[in-house]
């Protein structure tokens, strides 16, 4: 008797202890228990986001030691006492959610029926569904369903979940963004499939532009059958599948995930209005982030809110100009920034002042134009005298006067100084600092002495200017070319086609424009880059040139002038008689073995490229991120030494990134994780494709390049970074040469090369670093496979023993997301 006692109390504690994944009709989830879904990978009761006090029913992964909620049932009547409330399915086979006193209704799945089969049950089912059926619980028909969350998403869209419209079931599933990081309530942002029935999905802003109505801000373009037309990303491999549906009443899109080998993932519309596409990675405990849509946070419209301001190169994104405060810290602490900034001193109009933006800026929509404007000064004495501008701007020409709230505030660039036009904020006379005091007899005289300074040197500039100028004209009508700031030249456009015979002799093309043998009229050989649809100031165009054109140094092209009358813009580099260090690494199908480097001369050309880099990120009197590194920007000089060409480029473009990104699609393969991801892009992006160059320069092959036998093999860096911990990096190197290499220098490349693509920038070396390591002077520590490359070596080994270049050749895109190239 006692023995059976025993072997009822044990049941009956195994019992309890057996997770749950079903609740039957007419029960209820107690608030201190969960539902967990057969396999363990989701869970559903009760949570409170962060530092929240407040409480909500959701579902969650299981498995994932950092919560992270996929859904929520009453995001907007949050639970004030957990332990009152209850989870149930009601015997109408119905969700809700009650708490006491009373019952009061938090939320439902509005699915009742007056006389549901016994058999209905509502299952938390291994991908993240809860499903209400009507049925036999076991069955999977779907017309079996009555209810499910997939068809009401929040902020995540998890694999084999349908988002669109399906008119005859009256579904129409659609993300919205949280309001903040904890608070699951409908944000300002929606993911929405194509109203009109078109296979394209839209982002949408509430209130977007200062406004109350709806503004799209971006757009994933077509689906064209593989992905869609402003996705590339979707090339990346991380989807097994993507159904599209469509007739007159049903327009949906689902996806599939590689679940089973690369984790959990997932598409989520964050706080700030972006769609980030994450996986987690179990091997270094943290969500990595793939790409977001649109990449520059910028591109959202209202993510900073009224006067806030938005830059892509400073992090976070949005600030609040001098004068002004976030209008609640605690939501911008939280991500949100869409209620934007306001003023710390209120007006006293029209006793207010102005204060500059220091930087160039997008100027907002909506302004008017003041009448009889001739200088700035009565452009100001306008708008203070109507209480209602808020801002004004006078560009030369004419007076812009802004009112109400100025939204979309977006800087172009960070940098003082740069010519254009100034936005001027009203705010408090007290936040305008009071005017210095005289300067002392001293001071003035030091004043003084400069200004004559200036002149005598700018007299003197003339002179050399003029003089060089007669000597460089051979004669009239083949155009001007003058100096302009010790040996830099300044071409007119018809001195420029008489250089290049009329552009006859194109050198080649890339991201920027298309390039052009030439020569100066004292016959020195020159390359002429023709730029294409520059649309930055010319004021500043001319001033970043100038710039550029003092930097000097052995591992870089030397500028040697411009072009800039209107939009017909062209820079003059000197000429590279040995091309570009593609022509020399990888096979054209012509002449293969006529241009091999060695061993040493490749090693030659590594270090010069490090030094180049590291003059522009650390020596030069800002930094100067290159943006595009790629062996077709490293031209050879006539020593086979490496020289650098295109610095600079990004910062002749305005600091507009995402036009770059958008130029330099080509090129992909080479940019770092945070191009993708939209995060603000600093030295380390050129770190990083500093690293994926070296493992080409080792390989002699392309990253991605296809194998012998056709196809794609396994993506280099992987193998590289194996090969690297396994002892065995002479078989990395380019078959050419016939490992006739330094085993040496060889394995301190391939170290420096992986610690440059590390995932994190602070886990990247700085280029000055990497000139040490190559150089023999700093050690270089055997560094860890970078997390992408380890999910796709996991992806690898759960392919069920497949060999690795069989595997990549089946998943040739899987393999581009750890460089960008998707």
């Amino acid at each position: 008797m006692l023995l059976l006692l025993v072997l009822l109390l044990f049941s009956s504690l195994q019992l309890s202890a057996t997770a749950i994944d079903t609740l039957a009709l007419g029960h209820s989830l107690p608030w201190n228990e969960t539902l967990v879904s057969e396999g363990g990978n989701f869970e559903l009761g009760f949570f409170s986001p962060g530092n929240s006090s407040k409480h909500y029913v959701g579902i969650w992964y299981k498995k994932i030691p950092k919560q992270t909620v996929v859904w929520v049932a009453n995001r907007e009547n949050p639970i004030v006492n957990p332990s009152t409330s209850r989870f149930m399915l009601s015997t109408h086979g119905e969700l809700l959610l009650l708490t006491t006193p009373s019952d009061t209704l938090l939320w439902s799945s509005n699915a009742s029926s007056r006389s549901p089969p016994l058999a209905t049950v509502a299952t938390l089912q291994d991908d993240g569904n809860l499903v209400v059926r009507r049925s036999n619980a076991t069955s999977s028909r779907s017309d079996d369903v009555a209810w499910q969350s997939f068809d009401h998403p929040t902020d995540t869209w998890l694999p084999g979940a349908r988002l669109g419209y399906d008119k005859g079931a009256g579904v129409h599933s659609f993300l919205t963004s949280w309001t903040d990081a904890e608070n699951p309530a409908p944000g300002a942002f929606t993911m929405e499939i194509d109203a009109l029935g078109r296979p394209k999905f839209d982002l949408f802003a509430s209130g977007g532009g200062g406004g109350g109505a709806r503004s799209r801000y971006w757009t994933t373009g077509l689906w064209d059958g593989e992905v869609f037309a402003n996705v590339p990303e979707m090339r990346s491999g991380y989807f097994a599948g993507f159904p599209y549906a469509r007739n007159g009443t049903v327009n949906f899109f689902t996806y599939r995930d590689r679940t089973t080998k690369m984790g959990e993932g997932n598409f989520m519309l964050d706080v700030n209005g972006q769609m980030r596409r994450r996986q987690w990675g179990g091997a270094v405990g943290k969500w990595i982030l793939f790409c977001s849509e649109p990449h520059d946070t910028c591109d959202v419209i209202g993510s900073c809110g009224p006067f806030g301001l938005c830059s892509n190169t400073t992090s976070p994104a949005c600030q609040c100009p001098a004068g002004f405060a976030p209008r609640s810290e605690q939501q911008w602490k939280l991500g949100n920034t869409a209620s934007g900034c306001v003023r710390r001193s209120l007006l006293e109009c029209p006793k207010d002042a102005f204060l500059d933006l220091p930087y160039a800026v997008q100027l907002p929509s909506g302004s008017s134009e003041a009448a009889g404007v001739r200088n700035d000064r009565d452009c100001q004495r306008s708008c203070l005298k109507d209480c209602s501008c808020t801002a004004y701007v006078y560009d030369g020409t004419k007076c812009s006067m802004w009112k109400g709230e100025l939204a979309n505030l977006r800087a172009l660039s960070t940098d003082p100084g740069i010519a254009g036009a100034v936005l001027h904020l009203r705010v408090a006379r007290s936040e305008v600092p009071s005017s210095p005091r005289a300067h002392s007899w001293k001071k003035s005289m030091v004043i003084l002495g400069s200004v004559v300074a200036a002149v005598v040197l700018l007299l003197a500039s003339l002179v050399i200017g003029v003089s060089v100028a007669v000597l460089l004209r051979r004669r009239r009508g083949k155009g001007k070319v003058t100096a302009v700031q010790g040996p830099l030249l300044l071409f007119d456009y018809n001195a420029v086609r008489t250089a290049t015979r009329n552009f006859s002799e194109k050198l080649g093309s890339g991201s920027f424009g298309t390039v052009y043998r030439g020569a100066l009229p004292d016959a020195t050989p020159v390359a002429v880059k023709k730029l294409d649809g520059f649309r930055q100031g010319e004021k500043q165009f001319r001033a970043e040139v100038v710039t550029l054109g003092v930097i000097h140094h052995v591992n870089l092209v030397r500028l040697r002038g411009f072009c800039s009358e209107g939009n017909k813009r062209a820079l003059v580099y000197d000429y590279m008689a040995n091309g570009s260090l593609d022509s020399y690494l990888f096979k054209t199908g012509v002449s293969d073995n006529a241009k091999v480097l060695s061993w040493g001369q490749r090693y030659v050309v590594a270090l010069g490229v490090a030094r180049g880099l590291a003059y522009l990120h650390e020596k030069c009197r800002e930094c100067i991120i290159h943006c595009d590194i790629k062996p077709e920007n490293i031209l050879l000089g006539d020593d086979m030494g490496a020289k650098l060409a295109d610095f600079g480029m990004a910062k002749l473009v305005g600091h507009d990134f995402s036009r770059v990104l958008t130029t330099m699609r080509g090129t992909l393969g080479y940019l770092a994780p945070e191009w993708l991801a939209g995060a603000p892009v600093t030295a380390k992006a050129d770190v990083y494709s500093f690293g994926l160059l070296l493992f080409e320069i080792v390989s002699g092959r392309r990253n991605n390049a296809p194998t012998e036998k056709g196809g794609y093999g396994t993506y280099f860096p992987v193998h590289a970074a194996v090969s690297l911990h396994d002892g065995d990096v002479v078989g990395l190197l380019d078959e050419r040469l016939a490992k006739d290499a330094d085993v040496e220098e060889l394995e301190r490349v391939c170290r420096v090369a992986c610690w440059c693509i590390q995932d994190e920038e602070g886990d990247r070396p700085t280029m000055g670093l990497v000139v040490q390591q190559l150089e023999g002077v700093a050690d270089v520590a055997l560094p860890p496979i970078p997390s992408r490359l380890h999910m796709l070596a996991m992806a690898n080994a759960g392919a069920g023993g497949v060999a690795q270049d069989e595997f990549y050749s089946e998943n040739t895109s899987t393999s581009k997301i750890a460089t960008g190239e998707v």
